[in-house]
């Protein structure tokens, strides 16, 4: 009696469908991984913006009207001394959000946010969801920090719900003010 040496279709078939189950599952956990490193990589910039800005304000006596040059920005951060380059959002290459306030020139105060991608980061609860003030002159139109935009998220002007949440409308600005 000859035996054939081999797999039938339908073990093949099994292995296959295993193998897919198995790696959706570990593609599925990797992205979450690189969701939250990306996360809390912006809240580690924003705390080194922060840091910078602190500087600048003790030696200048007024927060920089802008982050980096361009527009109408008077007083800039990036190589000012205190920070050589400003990083910038590592998802969208894009600034992150800054608004000097104060009143004319005098920039007392600032309010600096990124949106996050996870909703339920528990850093959204530290926010301090800042309420528009006058900007100072040459810097860009505050923010609130309540940040559900129709088409994406990010940290702007329209009311959102202040808490960390999974809902469409929910919160996804981590911002900081002095």
């Amino acid at each position: 009696m000859k035996y054939n040496k081999g797999f039938t279709l339908i073990e093949l078939l099994v292995v296959i469908a295993i193998i897919g189950i198995l790696s959706s599952v570990v593609l599925a956990s990797l992205n979450s991984a690189r969701v939250k490193a990306r996360d809390s990589g912006k809240i580690s910039q924003l705390r080194q913006i922060r840091y910078a800005l602190e500087m600048y304000y003790d030696k200048n006596g007024n927060y920089p009207t802008c982050l980096k040059a361009g527009g109408s920005c008077t007083t800039v951060l990036e190589g000012s001394g205190f920070m050589s380059s400003v990083p910038s959002n590592p998802l969208s290459g894009l600034s992150y959000y800054y608004a000097a306030r104060g009143s004319g020139t005098n920039c007392n105060s600032y309010h600096l946010g990124a949106s996050l991608e996870d909703k339920n980061n528990k850093a959204l609860l530290t926010g301090p969801d800042a309420t528009i003030l006058p900007v100072c002159t040459g810097s860009y139109p505050g923010f609130s920090g309540l940040s559900y935009a129709a088409g994406g998220q990010q940290c702007n002007t329209v009311v959102g719900t202040p808490q960390p949440t999974a809902l469409a409308t929910g919160e996804t600005c981590y911002d900081l003010v002095p």
